[in-house]
């Protein structure tokens, strides 16, 4: 910003400016807010007034004066149509103006008629002299007067046989509603702002000259802005600014809406090599005062010539006048964020409810289903949402502006999480910077397109062009999260919904689908026909899921989707400090992998239902069952059929080696235990006690959720006894200082399944997946 300010030719503005400007900013920032008007579409001005957001700025009115200007026709220097009509039809608007401003302001006009003469290095230098040329200059100030003002320059000649449009009629139209505008607020402006419409710039800047040498506001200016062109339309650049001064690049950069400039084009600009100047120049040079250069770059095929008209100047949307640029994109982008957490929340609610009334995994089978339901639902409530903000708080706004700035929140939104991503060294951000190149090269394609009549079906498939390669590849990917998670969704446990698990998949990939897609509510007529569709979809598809339709599982010989239930014929032994068994039982333990439990096996199996849902015994590790891997806390709801007692042929052997007292009011337990090829230990200390080390991996014990220690045991052909020690800090105890179980698996061989076992898993459905075998459980209180 700093070497942006400087400039060539440093020039030594007078230290009192800087000092006296600290004001002139905040009128600084205005003006280049409302500047903005020159990007600016003919057929969306014609459609509907902008609201810019500046009090009652009116793109319509802004395009009447510049048609106005322009159809005097070329207003060379020296002819009538620059000196007369053009004269007389601004200080005409200007009185108009002057009549409807509030009591805020006091408004002066004046035309200045200078003499002079001054020479300049440009084209290899030459004297300029100049006659009678005319100025239009007009001074808003506070009620109460100011002493400091800020400057803002166009003119309204144009070269010989051009209407000058974009050189330089538009800019003055901009200033003309700028005034309008300003004259009408209500609140004082803190310094003046005078409005300088020269007369004789095209003639090497002549008209600027005379002002800043002659005019005797002209001391009281203590920045400037000059608005100017180089081509017809499009982005304006910052091509110049300073001398010095900084914070005029730092007020351009917190007013403009999309922030344009480069150093680089100071210095090649005020190197000669391009045969060009502008006002800036003389104000700099002769005025001694800073100020900021602003160019229309685009299509300078036509710039000084017969096709340089006020219909060409087809760029961006009115409402980039507007004052509040950075406000405008933030609520842009609070109202798609609101979009996405109405989408989330309306979807989690039908997830929800799907849950309440027993129709989870509908969608296990038939993935189509979660689609129509859940992403009809998400892609309904995000077009609902950006519609009626299109309405009601976008309702005097022009659509191809609103698509403008929520296309350009989207891309926010993506280069802000490839810059999170890339910094955390998340080798998935190249997904993110395919959505952030793609949509910046589709809009440079179709940058022109709303620029021509009938262009619409071309513009619309430009777009989809430029997007094909990132929608194609997240299509991609995103069928692969599904092909991952929904299998899981069978398999993760009776305490997660799996409908919001993937209700939540859904609304996040709707919401990364309509990235670059929602705009588009900002430019069709109606979503009315979509909003239909998709809501009858939906309310379809939610009446056929509450009937039960769509069955969860399938037992296809091809595609098989089975539900998966797991059985355990158990018997668990408790026993007390002493040693006495002081509780036992027998039982086949159920566990259904899914969300839904048993719901779908009881009309088959009748005594399996939720009378005999397990209950926890609370004074033992893992509630006191043989939990193969310690996932308790996914499986809550269980089931336990009584029956017989099982004995295997090869029990679990669990002894006692040694007690040991350690120093530091420490125990040592050793035991040795042997069994079958897989089982499990439970160690859960007591309050008061400690587990502090044991002979097992690094001899630090990691607690399991919920705080009981949990380890996995398994051995090969002819293993040996296993013996393992743990040694626990106890502060006092009075029953006991630890608890401690041991479960035996068996996976195999003739102890697996018991006949009780057998005849439960032949009753099960065959779109049942079981997995069936027999374990034992033994605690004990040391």
């Amino acid at each position: 910003g700093a070497c942006a300010a400087g400039g060539k030719k440093r020039g030594g503005p007078r230290r009192r400016a800087l000092a006296e400007a600290r004001g002139v900013p905040l009128v600084l920032l205005y003006l280049l807010g409302l500047r903005a008007l020159v990007q600016v579409s003919q057929r969306q001005l014609l459609s509907r007034p902008g609201r810019g957001g500046a009090r009652d700025f009116s793109a319509l009115r802004a395009r009447r004066y510049l048609d106005d200007i322009t159809a005097i026709g070329p207003r060379t220097v020296g002819s009538p149509e620059n000196e007369i009509h053009t004269v007389n039809y601004l200080i005409e608007q200007i009185k108009a103006i002057e009549v409807e401003s509030t009591d805020a302001h006091r408004i002066f006009v004046d035309i200045q008629r200078p003499t002079g003469s001054f020479s300049i290095d440009f084209l290899g230098g030459f004297t300029s002299y100049y006659a009678n040329i005319t100025n239009i200059v007009v001074k808003l100030e506070p009620r109460n007067g100011a002493e400091h003002a800020v400057l803002s320059n166009c003119h309204f000649d144009s070269v010989p046989n051009t209407p000058g449009a974009s050189d330089d009629a538009v800019s003055c139209s901009v200033m003309l509603e700028i005034l309008n505008t300003l004259s009408k607020s209500s609140e004082s402006l803190q310094h003046a702002v005078i409005f300088l419409f020269n007369g004789a710039e095209e003639n090497i800047l002549q008209a600027s000259h005379g002002f800043i040498t002659q005019h005797e506001w002209a001391k009281s200016i203590r920045a400037f802005i000059n608005l100017e062109a180089a081509g017809v339309g499009g982005k304006e650049l910052v091509f110049q600014t300073g001398p010095e001064n900084p914070w005029l690049v730092q007020a351009y950069v917190f007013a403009a809406e999309h922030p344009f400039a480069s150093v680089v084009a100071q210095e090649v600009f005020q190197s000669g090599i391009i045969p060009a100047d502008t006002d800036f120049r003389i104000y700099r040079d002769f005025g001694n005062v800073p100020g900021i250069d602003l160019a229309f770059i685009e299509n300078g095929y036509i710039y000084h010539t017969e096709y340089d008209t006020s219909d060409r100047i087809l760029t961006d949307s009115i409402q980039r006048a507007a004052l509040n640029n950075l406000k405008k994109f933030s609520t842009a982008f609070g109202l798609t964020l609101l979009s996405w957490i109405s989408a989330l929340v309306t979807v989690f609610i039908v997830a929800v409810f799907i849950s309440l009334i027993g129709r989870s995994l509908s969608w296990y089978t038939h993935f189509y289903v979660s689609v129509s339901l859940y992403g009809t639902a998400a892609t309904a409530k995000l077009i609902f949402v950006h519609t009626l903000a299109k309405k009601f708080f976008y309702k005097n706004m022009n659509e191809q502006y609103l698509g403008d700035v929520f296309f350009d929140a989207s891309l926010m939104v993506w280069s802000i999480a490839l810059a999170i991503l890339t910094q955390i060294g998340l080798c998935s951000a190249f997904v993110c910077t395919l959505w952030v190149v793609f949509p910046l090269i589709t809009k440079l394609m179709i940058h022109n397109e709303f620029r021509q009549k009938g262009a619409t079906m071309r513009f619309v498939m430009m777009y989809m062009l430029g997007m094909f390669v990132p929608y194609l590849y997240l299509m991609y990917l995103s069928w692969t999260v599904f092909e991952m998670f929904t299998p899981i969704m069978g398999r993760s446990g009776s305490e997660i919904p799996p409908d919001v698990v993937l209700a939540g998949l859904i609304v996040a990939i709707t919401v990364i689908l309509s990235s670059y897609f929602i705009n588009f509510v900002y430019l069709v007529k109606s979503t009315k026909m979509t909003l239909v569709t998709l809501t009858t979809v939906f309310v379809v598809t939610l009446l056929l899921v509450c009937s039960g339709i769509f069955f969860p599982y399938s037992s296809d010989s091809i595609n098989p989707k089975p539900k998966r239930v797991f059985l355990q014929h158990t018997s668990r032994r408790f026993h007390d400090l002493d040693g006495n068994l002081v509780k036992s039982d027998s039982g086949i333990w159920i566990n259904g992998f899914d969300y839904n439990g048993i719901s779908h096996i009881t009309p088959h199996v009748p005594e399996i239902n939720d009378t005999i849902r397990t209950q926890c015994e609370e004074r033992a590790p893992f509630c006191g069952l043989p939990w193969i891997l310690p996932v308790h806390f996914m499986f809550r709801k269980n089931w336990y059929l009584p029956v017989p007692e099982i004995l295997p042929t090869s029990p679990v052997l669990f002894k006692v080696l040694a007690k040991e007292l350690m120093p530091w009011n420490s125990v040592r337990l050793n035991f040795e235990v042997s069994g079958p090829s897989h089982m499990s230990l439970y160690i859960r200390p007591h309050e008061g006690s400690t587990l502090s080390t044991w002979s097992l991996g690094d001899g630090r014990p990691v607690a399991s959720i919920g705080g009981d220690y949990f380890v996995f045991y398994s051995h090969g052909l002819q293993a040996t006894a296993w013996h393992f020690w743990i040694e626990l800090t106890v502060k006092e105890h009075t029953d006991g200082i630890v608890s401690l179980a041991i479960a035996a698996h068996y996976f195999f061989g003739k102890d697996q399944k018991s006949p009780q076992l057998y005849a439960l898993l032949e009753r099960l459905p065959d779109w049942v997946f079981s997995s069936g075998w027999s374990s034992t459980y033994d605690l004990f209180v040391f």
